[in-house]
């Protein structure tokens, strides 16, 4: 991830803030070293929870897959730095943002103070211990790289510095704990930006337990659940003049009025997410928010609809399904797009579900360009939309449709001859098709779901 802070912090922010996170994290080193916990009371008084919201882009950013990666015309990736130091730089810059640092530790950091080393060694200290109670915590875990660190190294008089060497063994990992929260601030963040809030915050205007129900109340017939809307009910009666010269109201059997039910399906949703090249090309990153929705829609799907199922494919030059544990860790690649195998995946996993409607939701910012042979060979072809490609992408998207089973398509490109792929995709398949932003696509996905989640029940 490139380094960034404040434009006022300036290059001298730069340079310390690497000085200071250069030291090897203890909890890197908790396998083969003890040491003595810092017990400083700063660390502890901080906001974790906070800082973990400023982390979501840096915890979720999936890097390339296969490691440093180079292409004359997409340019140099490299795998996303996963190691101690890393980490704690970011949580370096997560502190600064959120104005949680005192002023004599930024104006160390700008290079502005008296170079004092104890305040380096406070804020080390304290960048140790958000590390430990991020993992005592349950939010992050720290995994051993096999065959890792190759070379030891030493200190100034030539002996092994164990410590270092541990933390060259070392990497971090969102844990399942780590991966629902950062699920729950977005979708938290996605409903409230809707006009909607199903945690009873009250950020907007909505007040709101659960999803919210605005279906209007109707009058009552024999056999309906006496469920009654009371204003609706005495609004009818006074309007009717029945209200009696000692105060009382005098129902009749037109006057009542119930409130209608919404009858919420049960739904298996399959979740494609496109891992090829141009997710993170152009200067834009569109693979983390796209993370970051399915995780939000995870959390959705498991907290209010209980009966409803989400599994998540990949496709690149292949289609793979993998584990919502794993979803924090995807990564793009030097991949093509090979949308009929999605399909085709997607598919075989719907039709072992056995809920009442199946869907398919797609996140996608490019043209089909490959597809699996017979042989299993993966023919590729980048140059246009290539027919072959598209006859195999519009056979697997009508064997959908013949299944039973919705595809929309939340497009993150416009141009011109994308979008006729993705309308003749949508009308095959009786779908829709969205052509959004990294910034709208939460919202958009999540108003789709909740309006086919719900239907009126007279």
């Amino acid at each position: 991830m490139p380094f960034r802070t404040r434009s006022e912090t300036g290059d001298a922010v730069a340079r310390n803030l690497r000085a200071v996170v250069s030291d090897p994290c203890p909890i890197a080193a908790m396998r083969l070293t003890s040491y003595t916990r810092y017990t400083g009371g700063v660390a502890d008084a901080l906001n974790l929870e906070g800082l973990l919201d400023h982390l979501s882009d840096f915890l979720l950013q999936g890097g390339f897959a296969g490691g440093p990666h180079h292409h004359p015309f997409w340019g140099t990736f490299d795998d996303a730095d996963r190691s101690p130091e890393a980490l704690k730089e970011a949580l370096l810059r997560a502190l600064i943002e959120s104005g949680q640092l005192t002023a004599e530790m930024l104006a160390e950091l700008r290079g502005e103070g008296s170079g004092d080393e104890e305040v380096r060694q406070r804020i080390a200290e304290m960048l140790d211990r958000l590390v430990e109670r991020l993992v005592e915590e349950g939010y992050l875990r720290m995994d051993e790289i096999p065959g890792g660190g190759q070379v030891e190294p030493t200190d100034e008089e030539g002996r092994v510095d164990e410590a270092r060497s541990a933390a060259r063994n070392v990497e971090f990992g969102l844990t399942g704990k780590g991966l629902d929260f950062l699920g729950y601030r977005t979708l938290k963040g996605l409903l409230g930006a809707m006009g909607k809030s199903s945690f009873g915050s009250h950020d907007t205007p909505f007040l709101d337990t659960g999803v919210e129900a605005e279906a209007a109340s109707r009058p009552y017939h024999f056999g309906d659940t006496l469920n009654l809307d009371i204003p609706a009910t005495l609004k009818s009666a006074l309007a009717r003049g029945a209200l009696g010269d000692d105060g009382t109201i005098a129902l009749d059997y037109s006057d009542l009025h119930v409130h209608q039910a919404e009858y919420r399906s049960s739904c298996a949703t399959v979740l494609m997410l496109d891992t090829s090249h141009s997710m993170i090309l152009y200067g834009e990153d569109r693979f983390t928010p796209a993370k970051k929705v399915a995780l939000a829609l995870t959390h959705l799907i498991r907290t209010q609809f209980p009966g409803d199922t989400l599994r998540v494919v990949t496709f690149g030059d292949r289609a793979e399904e993998i584990p919502l544990s794993r979803l924090g860790e995807a990564k793009v690649g030097p991949f093509h797009t090979n949308t009929a195998e999605g399909f085709s995946l997607a598919r075989r996993i719907l039709l072992s579900q056995k809920q009442d409607m199946r869907q398919i939701v797609m996140i996608t910012d490019g043209k089909p360009s490959a597809l699996t042979l017979e042989d299993g060979r993966v023919y590729k072809n980048s140059a246009g939309l290539d027919r072959r490609v598209l006859q195999e992408t519009f056979r697997e998207a009508a064997a959908c449709r013949k299944a039973g089973i919705l595809i929309n398509t939340f497009m993150l490109a416009r141009d011109p001859y994308l979008v006729g792929f993705v309308n003749k995709v949508s009308e095959i398949a009786r779908g829709k098709a969205y052509f959004t932003s990294t910034m709208t696509l939460g919202q958009f996905i999540m108003k789709d779901f909740l309006t086919r989640k719900t239907r009126r029940a007279g």
